[in-house]
Order: C-alpha cells, then structure tokens, then sequence
C-alpha cells in the first residue's frame, strides 16, 4: 500500500505527522471539489438543546443543516418515536414518573410504554443510566424548560412545514434503532416506518431522505423483501464486528443494497503517538462504487487528541479526506465552514 507522508502546517497539532493510506494504484489528490458536501444535524441541534426534541429540530434547521437525524424506536401501541435509545431513563425523567416500570436489568424501555404515557416525560440533556451526572456537563442545563418525547410525525411535519414557509428542502435521517430487538418484541419496526414515510411522500430514490441502519441483514430485508427504493446508509461501527465491510468484498456487497456508509471517524482515522494516519482506502473505495460517505460523529466538547478545534476536525474530513457530508452536534460550525469555502 503506497504512503504519501506530509508535515503539518497550522491546521494539524504542532509536530505531527499525517500519512496518507491509499491503495497502491491511488492518485494523491484525493479531494474532488465536484462532490458535494452535506451537513447531518447529529440528534438535531444536540449540543446546544436536549437531543432529539422539536425545539433541538427547529434551531438545526435555522442553522442550515442539509439533512436532520431522527433516530427512531416503537413505543408499545406501535407507534415511530425519536429516541436514540431503546431506554427512556437516560434522557427522561420516566425513574420519578413510573418508577415501578423498569425490566429486571433495570432500564426502563420505550416499548413498555404507551405513546400517551410516553408524552407525560420531561426530556433532558443526556445523563449517565448509572450516576446523576450529564454526559456533556457544558451542554444545556438538566431540568431547566420543559422538552418532550417527538413522533416521527411531529419531525416531519415540522420539517416539512418549514421547507414550505422558508422555501428549502431540508431532508431528514431516519435511524432504525436495533431491529433485532424490536422483531424479538413482536414489532416490525421497518415496516411501520417505511408506512409513515410513504404517508408523507418519502417513496421513491429521489426522496430527500437517507434510511441508516447498522443492522445489514435487516436493511437488504427492507431493500429485497419490502422491496423500497428509498436511499440507505449502511453504519459502520469501529469494533471488530464490521470488519467485512471495510473491504472491497465487503463494498461490492453494500453498494448492492446501499447508497452509501456512515462509518465511525476511527475507520478513518488513526492516532499512535506523534502519527496521524488518514486512511483514505475506505473512502475511495467507497466513492468508486457510487457511494457517499457520512462518518460520524463531530462534536467540539468531546474532540479527538489529534485535533485543536471543531473546525480542524471538518476540515480534515472534508477536505483533505473528501467525504461528502458528517454527523454533528454542532450543524452551524460545519454549516459556517462549508459557506466560506464556497459550498
């Protein structure tokens, strides 16, 4: 595999050295300025408002964010909700409300839960499940204004009420959430929200929205047996689990049924001691196939040791990388570079 080693200027930590892993028949100049660039509002506007509520929605779109993600679970009477765990007690107050409602390895679970008694939580900012502690201390205080629980109809319709008044096309970025678990439930959860998209014209190949799952097997069930042509994202996690699909093997199978990937930003990077190593195989790979790549996930109060800023980190990514668009909990910083540098 050829190398091209370069020595950091002022974008990179001080000292650093950044290699660049392509393929041996690569070309060095990696970035395509054709390609578009997109921005993926991470759980919304998440770093400045309680994840995944409609005020969190609202202010990701006024920041420009070219795609919203609703991570979505059932509740017990089937109905979509956008939830990023399966659990409700992390970003709930469902332990003070219900407190005799949890499973036996005590987490309380959206799909024990009615859409009616879901709607009586307060949502705050993310917490640890085993300690009184928020997971980003600096983010919005806990407990302060009341947030609720949105359905995947209420997203929508937000989104879809502002692209008409404010005359844009924001898209939105469901995540199935374990189907595994939801099928060992009783519930298909791919089914029903492929229902409630179709409701609001989200049908076809052109539609302004993206299906992420991790799950392969259950998003090539969606493509083959339900048989939708809208677009996905295959996930791809950083443990050893997903290796296969880090290979050219594993892209000719994902192009089959994906329209792109949204691997962690450790598939692509690596940090050991003093050297960077940007590994653009995956990448090209990727992009040879037809495929876009979204990694996640970019937040500027939790950065990785090889970069200052939140902005260095887009950068990098996208454009010394060339990826076509990333997840973040800060749309308006991604949004603000991509406007500068003319996109």
């Amino acid at each position: 595999m050829a190398e091209w080693i370069l020595w950091t200027g002022g974008m990179m930590l001080a000292g650093m050295l950044i290699t660049l892993l392509f393929p041996s028949n690569a070309r060095a100049a990696h970035h395509d300025t054709l390609r578009e660039k997109i921005v993926i509002a991470h759980r919304a506007a998440s770093g400045y408002l309680p994840e995944h509520t409609l005020e969190a929605v609202a202010l990701a779109y006024g920041m420009g964010a070219d795609f919203i993600e609703q991570d979505l679970v059932l509740t017990k009477d089937k109905i979509p909700v956008v939830l990023h765990d399966i659990y409700l007690d992390t970003t709930t107050d469902v332990r003070r409300k219900f407190p005799d409602r949890a499973r036996i390895d005590g987490r309380w679970y959206a799909i024990d839960f009615t859409l009616e008694e879901i709607k009586t939580l307060n949502v705050h900012e993310r917490m640890y499940p085993t300690k009184d502690a928020a997971v980003f201390p600096k983010r919005f205080p806990v407990g302060r204004s009341h947030f609720a629980v949105p359905t995947l109809t209420e997203e929508i319709e937000l989104i879809q009420g502002l692209n008409k008044s404010m005359e844009r096309n924001v898209g939105i970025y469901p995540e199935l959430k374990i189907p595994a678990f939801h099928t060992q439930e009783g519930y298909d959860i791919g089914k029903i929200v492929l229902n409630t998209l179709a409701s609001y014209g989200y049908f076809n190949s052109s539609a302004n929205v993206y299906i992420q799952c991790f799950d392969t097997h259950y998003l090539k069930r969606l493509r083959f047996e339900l048989s939708t042509q809208l677009p996905f994202i295959q996930l791809i996690g950083a443990d050893g689990g997903y290796n296969r699909l880090m290979t050219a093997k594993g892209f000719d199978d994902v192009a089959t049924y994906a329209n792109g990937i949204g691997p962690s930003t450790d598939r692509l990077i690596r940090c050991d001691q003093q050297q960077l190593t940007m590994i653009m195989e995956p990448i090209k790979e990727a992009h040879n196939r037809g495929l876009v790549v979204h990694p996640y996930t970019f937040r500027k109060d939790s950065l990785p040791s090889y970069a200052n800023s939140l902005e260095e980190l887009f950068r990098m990514f996208y454009f010394i990388m060339g990826v076509d668009g990333v997840f973040t909990d800060f749309p308006d910083a991604a949004v603000k570079l991509l406007r500068a540098a003319g996109y």
